[in-house]
């Protein structure tokens, strides 16, 4: 049996990755891709039956998944549209989720509020991975995409919470707003808590104990895993304290990585988050004849009616609500006004239509329990499951494949005061390059006058054309020719230092971006890893 389930895990690896090739060539979102050829893949004879369980996807995919989109996100970027960030993250989906469970009262018989709140919060959350993948490569403004990353960071926490208090409310048959509100907002900073915690321990050995050792990345691929887990076991948010730690972690990690061990997580987090996003997507598809299965005791095609009514409905309401939240603080408040320009109409209609739904939503569907306490059968489970899945086939596939045709069409143009990547690049290496050249000169004069190569350094840096020449001819002999080449080595490393110490004061300054940082650090790290072989 465990062979046979090995053997169906690695046959989906490489049937994602053949998809995930093809989507490549055909400039096809990959998630897109790889839902659709789950569904395809469902339907060939043979194919073996997937159930999900809901605690696995939870425990194995989120925390990672979530860590990883911390890590790569730019603290001061969030904290500047913290805001949009908060209201759409928090906000929209409570709104949603209410919007949701008065809709389906009324447009399914029998259907009861608690049951649309139920529903509600496992639609509600938008997928970051989808929306990110679909507008990359893309021309969008930088206040739209780290809105959206920053949305994607806490919006599973609200549903996950409104989720979980529609199952007690459909369980017990008691919902209290009030005693909601307080637990909601104990679940939140607690959980933010935990991480943080968690996170600062593990920063300690990481830069005291551990510093620049081979651990460092195990460490990094253990800490979501901890964070969660501990942050559950005590009923409070896992997702937040993954966040939050992630964030931390992330900010504070050139005080504990080196150019190895940044390079190693770097491409460690990189490969596992691919596996992990694409296997997800794929399981997505293939659990179509699963949900199908389960609708035996409702009606097929008014099940579909009213998956696609409430499908419309997620869509339009996250609309509307982006624009509500672009624009009703600007009238309200003169200082929003004045401190931040009008996103105007196309960025928040871009926003509203890169809601697309995924692993989230579908985990927490499986989630809902077979039975009630009193051993019922859970009342329209298979129903909310397949609105669920079209839900989450609908905004992936019809959302992502015409939002790269919108932003085309639209045309939406750079909003903010924004120094192109560019020119930031040229800026900080034209800065570095008058640091090295002034070390050069106040540490270095004597050997630049006595050894060509040494003075050769200063000029690669002053004019930024070439390497230096080899000086191999005016070395004297062995001895000559080593100490002049360790010397080389010795002050090479010295001005990467210097390098990196000037970035870490940028990064700190907040003057640039942090993938603008995050960029001219990997290329010290290559550069450090290239002298270091030699």
């Amino acid at each position: 049996m465990i062979h046979h389930t090995l053997l169906v895990v690695l046959a989906l690896f490489f049937a994602m990755a053949l998809l995930y090739v093809l989507s490549q060539r055909l400039k096809i979102s990959y998630p897109i891709f790889l839902v659709i050829g789950g569904l395809v893949i469902s339907f060939i004879p043979g194919t073996p039956v997937i159930k999900i369980d809901p605690d696995l996807v939870f425990l194995i995919f989120l925390p990672p998944l979530l860590f990883e989109a911390a890590w790569y996100s730019s603290w001061s970027q969030l904290w500047k549209w913290k805001r949009s960030i908060l209201f759409l993250g928090f906000g929209l989906v409570l709104a949603t989720s209410l919007a949701i469970a008065f809709s389906a009262v009324n447009i399914i018989p029998g259907f009861t509020l608690a049951l649309g709140f139920l529903l509600g919060g496992i639609i509600s959350p938008p997928d970051a991975v989808a929306a990110t993948s679909v507008l990359k490569g893309l021309s969008v403004p930088r206040r739209g995409l780290t809105i959206l990353e920053g949305e994607s960071l806490v919006n599973d926490a609200a549903s996950l919470t409104v989720f979980r208090f529609a199952i007690i409310a459909i369980s017990t048959g008691q919902f209290v707003i009030k005693d909601a509100a307080i637990e909601f907002f104990e679940l939140a900073v607690m959980g933010v808590f935990v991480g943080l915690m968690i996170a600062y321990f593990l920063y300690l050995v990481l830069r005291y104990w551990a510093r620049a050792s081979s651990i460092t990345t195990p460490i990094t691929l253990i800490a979501p895993y901890l964070m969660y887990i501990v942050a559950e076991a005590l009923n409070w948010s896992g997702v937040l304290a993954v966040v939050s730690g992630g964030l931390f972690l992330s900010f504070r990690s050139s005080d504990y990585l080196n150019y190895h061990t940044r390079q190693q997580t770097h491409e460690v987090w990189t490969t596992l988050g691919f596996l992990l996003n694409g296997f997800v997507f794929i399981l997505i598809g293939l659990e179509l004849p699963v949900i199908i299965e389960g609708l035996h005791g409702n009606d097929q095609h008014d099940a579909i009616v009213y998956a696609l009514l409430i499908s419309a409905l997620v869509i339009i309401i996250r609309i509307v609500l982006v624009y509500a939240s672009a624009f009703i603080p600007r009238m309200l408040s003169k200082t929003i006004r004045e401190k931040e320009k009008s996103p105007g109409l196309k960025l928040p209609f871009i926003i509203g239509w890169a809601g697309m739904r995924g692993v989230v939503s579908l985990a927490s569907a499986f989630a809902i329990p077979l039975t009630l306490a009193d051993g019922t059968p859970f009342p329209y489970r298979n129903l909310i499951l397949f609105i669920t899945f079209v839900v989450i086939l609908a905004t992936l596939v019809f959302q992502g494949l015409t939002l790269p045709l919108f932003i085309k069409w639209l045309k939406v143009e750079e909003i903010d005061e924004y120094i192109p990547e560019e020119e930031q690049v040229e800026a900080i290496r034209l800065d570095l390059g008058k640091r090295v050249v002034q070390y050069m000169d106040t540490n270095y004069s004597y050997e630049m006058e006595q050894y060509e190569t040494i003075a050769r350094i200063k000029e690669q840096f002053m004019r930024s054309v070439r390497a230096t020449e080899n000086s191999n001819k005016n070395t004297g002999g062995k001895e000559a020719l080593k100490t002049v080449r360790d010397l080389n080595k010795k002050i090479l490393l010295e001005l990467i230092n210097l390098r990196r110490d000037a970035l870490k004061a940028m990064h700190k300054a907040g003057k640039h971006d942090d993938r603008v940082i995050r960029l001219l650090e990997e290329n010290l790290d290559l550069e450090e890893a290239r002298l270091n072989k030699n």
